[in-house]
């Protein structure tokens, strides 16, 4: 399962990390259009995982899900290099991230159901490790071989069909589920709008500085296009991810770590303060290098960050509705991802990329403010010692 994760990032990214300089300089779309594009994209996936792992329960066949997920992925490939508009584009990044949305769930239940309890930890760790390894190489892959093709970016998206074709292949042949969940059962649905109303207010706070947080990130997109806007050249512009990977992966751990003695709101706090450096470097570059520190602190932020939300979904959700409380934030983030590109890509063609990351600053800053909020709020509410109960 490691190595499925590791082949299908390898191909995703080799595309990814190119898109936006195809979509604007080959395809002639604007950069309102390469946002609606990312947007649509990420946000059909974050909805997609809302359903599917409620669906492998269905279903009780995880690994048919997680082969119907993959292959979807791998068979989007080829589109890519033969794209001749930016909607055919739009058509192959949809169909590409509803895979992702459809395997996410399916995937993780499916490696939980074939380790035993005392080498699961390890298990996702590998699956996870093999993952951002993939991510990596990718862009990587995809430098060498604009360097050999002579800068053939459709050469290049031909060639990441191969890793998606392996990732499928190692999934139907290498991987064999547990026959116990082979039988369909009974799945409750994984939102019951009954139960949205009984989300006490904590739950609904972290929702709403969730929907501004993501407001304030939106897609990896533009990043490659500021580096190219600034003179990077297009062989080396997968770069940009490839540096905001490293920082990702090499910082989420020990955060994540970290967020089980300190306040996660302070630490989500430090994230924004981060993502709001990284803003006003991209919105400001006016060389490579400077665009560089921008991507680097973004991913800095991202390793910050990411998790940490989810972890206060589960801090302040009942914890009986926690499967319905993951479903909502979901979706309440994935609806605000697509606004967030959009809105990005928008201002980015009316007044230029500095409109497009200082409106990224500002929502930074008010999901700071909105966390400030709640950590204070939650600090009034904590009884003084004198009134706790002893080993409390």
């Amino acid at each position: 399962m490691g190595f499925v994760s590791l082949f299908m990032d390898i191909s995703s990214e080799m595309i990814h990390s190119l898109l936006p300089v195809f979509l604007v300089t080959t395809l002639g779309a604007s950069v309102a259009l390469v946002g609606v594009i990312e947007g649509v994209s990420e946000a059909s996936a974050s909805i997609t995982k809302v359903f599917s792992g409620w669906l492998s329960d269905r279903l009780g066949n995880r690994k048919l899900l997680a082969v119907l997920g993959y292959g979807l992925g791998a068979v989007s490939k080829p589109f890519f290099p033969l794209a001749v508009t930016p909607f055919e584009v739009l058509g192959a990044r949809f169909a590409d991230r509803i895979g992702k949305g459809v395997r996410g769930a399916p995937r993780d239940a499916l490696v939980a159901d074939i380790t035993e309890p005392g080498t699961r930890g390890a298990a996702f760790g590998l699956r996870q490790s093999l993952d951002t390894i993939g991510a990596f190489m990718g862009p990587v892959i995809a430098i060498l071989l604009m360097l050999a093709l002579a800068g053939n970016i459709r050469a290049v998206f031909a060639w990441a069909v191969v890793p998606g074709v392996i990732a499928v292949l190692l999934l139907v042949f290498g991987v064999e589920e547990p026959k116990k969940h082979g039988e369909a059962r009974a799945a409750r649905s994984p939102i019951r709008w009954s139960e949205v109303r009984a989300m006490g207010r904590p739950f609904w706070s972290v929702v709403a500085v969730g929907v501004v947080f993501t407001m304030a990130r939106f897609s990896e997109a533009f990043l490659v296009l500021r580096a190219q806007d600034v003179g990077l050249t297009m062989a080396l512009v997968p770069a940009v991810m490839i540096v905001m990977n490293v920082v990702y992966a090499a910082v989420a751990a020990p955060v994540g770590a970290l967020s089980d003695h300190l306040d996660r709101r302070m630490l989500l706090v430090l994230g924004l303060g981060v993502l709001v450096l990284a803003d006003l470097a991209l919105a400001f570059a006016t060389s490579i290098g400077v665009v560089l520190i921008g991507v680097l602190l973004w991913g800095l932020h991202m390793g910050m960050t990411q998790g940490l939300l989810a972890a206060l979904i589960a801090d302040t959700a009942p914890a009986r509705l926690r499967g319905t409380a993951f479903g909502v934030f979901n979706l309440a983030t994935g609806v605000a991802l697509l606004a967030a590109s959009s809105l990005a890509g928008g201002l980015w063609s009316l007044a230029g990329p500095q409109a497009a990351f200082l409106s990224g600053a500002v929502f930074s800053l008010v999901a700071m403010i909105g966390l400030a909020s709640l950590h204070m709020r939650a600090r009034r509410s904590k009884p003084p010692p004198s009134q706790r109960l002893p080993g409390a």
